[in-house]
């Protein structure tokens, strides 16, 4: 979060030091100006050996704060810490970390919003959820199951069963059904299914981490053919206890929504990565992405060629691991590509990749081998402009405080 700097102004006594002042703010600017023309600005380029600058940079492709806005039939929704839209049959939701690591400023996030509607469940509440320990989602679920709602849950076994801060514990011995996936791969889904009629999903797991000090966004869709394939999917781990690539390659759909389309897939038993690379290859302006892990070669040799054919492509990487042998930052930033390590003291944990201002890709699948190859993921895909919009101010608000790679050689 900025800081605003307060300043006192006093008044010259003479003539002679006002003209003092004006000649040293002159040679200042005629410096600042000269060094400019002569650095070229922040962006790298192929030719670069080193990138070397740490400072904030400023955004390069102008075009993206102009088309960061969203119609007049979106509306916000409330959120204390964090931020809420919605129109129509969908809801978008975005953490706002403030880095602080204290337990006391953990609170209005927008875990109090999912708790508040799953206080409205009266049926059915389906979770997959690789984490799980936000007490306000926990006493939520707790409540729901108490009041007579069928609830179950599907879990990952190491980070949600067996984590040392899970409450799923708590939901055990209230009675409440838990199937783990029993594997070294993971169960990575976050998904609810409230009364057969709205999943909500994204890269945000149920915890405090995510939810206060990492970045991550959760989308909402009221929509039956929506909850269909993820019933479907959750019924796959719940019932058959079919995890990871033993699950069969079924449910995977695009259908249209109020004239919005949407594609919705699971991985490893689809093939996500070679849907995520041929979307990357429709693009024809611009491709915006954040990034907790980028290690798909395809994808990335999507986006090469887009920006060899002129498509403007800027990233925010996770800081931790974008700079090892296999991440997808040293490529695209020595091919010339606008990249940035994202400034968050915790976690950049986004999976978002936004295409010529309309499709957003967004869910729990990272860009990375593990996710295609192994884990339980889902991705949805969604032509909206007004979604897409919601998410380059997403972006934008982490370019803000991303600094440019100090340590990648190129050449």
């Amino acid at each position: 979060m900025s800081q605003r700097k307060s300043s006192k102004s006093s008044k010259s006594k003479s003539s002679n030091l006002l003209r003092s002042i004006g000649a040293i703010i002159g040679a200042i600017l005629v410096l600042i100006a000269g060094l400019l023309t002569q650095g070229g600005g922040n962006t790298p380029s192929a030719t670069n050996n080193s990138v070397t600058n740490t400072r904030r940079p400023t955004v390069v492709n102008n075009s993206s704060t102009q088309v960061a806005s969203v119609s007049g039939s979106v509306r916000e929704i409330s959120v204390g810490q964090g931020f809420g839209y919605r129109r129509d049959f969908w809801q978008v939701y975005f953490t706002a970390p403030t880095g602080s690591s204290r337990s006391r400023d953990y609170n209005g996030g927008i875990n109090e919003n999912l708790a508040t509607a799953i206080g409205e469940v009266r049926s059915t509440l389906d979770i997959a959820a690789f984490e799980f320990n936000s007490p306000f989602i926990t006493q939520a679920v707790l409540d729901a199951e108490a009041r007579g709602v069928r609830v179950r849950m599907v879990t990952d076994t190491q980070s949600g069963l067996n984590d040392e801060d899970t409450t799923i514990s708590q939901l055990i011995a209230a009675g409440i059904p838990v199937v783990d996936d029993v594997r070294t791969a993971l169960m990575h889904d976050k998904f609810m299914i409230m009364d057969s009629q709205v999943v909500w999903t994204g890269s945000w797991n149920y915890t405090i981490n995510d939810t206060y000090r990492n970045n991550n966004s959760a989308i909402v869709l009221r929509s039956q053919q929506a909850v269909q394939l993820y019933q479907a999917e959750f019924d796959e781990m719940f019932t058959s206890r079919s995890f990871g690539p033993r699950s069969p390659a079924n449910n995977v759909g695009t259908f249209t929504q109020d004239g919005v389309v949407i594609s919705i897939y699971f991985a490893p038993e689809n093939d996500v990565d070679t849907v995520v690379a041929q979307t990357v290859a429709t693009a024809q302006r611009s491709i915006r992405f954040l990034a907790f892990s980028f290690t798909l070669d395809n994808v990335a040799a999507a986006m090469q060629e887009r920006f060899g054919e002129g498509v403007i492509i800027q990233g925010i990487f996770e800081t931790s691991g974008s700079e090892q042998p296999a991440s997808e930052l040293r490529p695209l930033l020595c091919a010339g590509m606008d990249m940035r390590q994202d400034g968050n003291p915790y976690f950049l944990h986004h999976k978002v990749i936004i295409i010529d201002n309309n499709t957003v890709l967004v869910g729990s699948f990272n860009f990375s081998a593990s996710a295609t190859d192994s884990n339980d993921e889902n991705l949805i895909i969604i032509q909206d402009a007004d979604i897409a919009a919601l998410y380059i101010q997403e972006f934008e608000r982490r370019w803000a405080e991303a600094v440019l790679p100090a340590n990648i050689q190129c050449g």
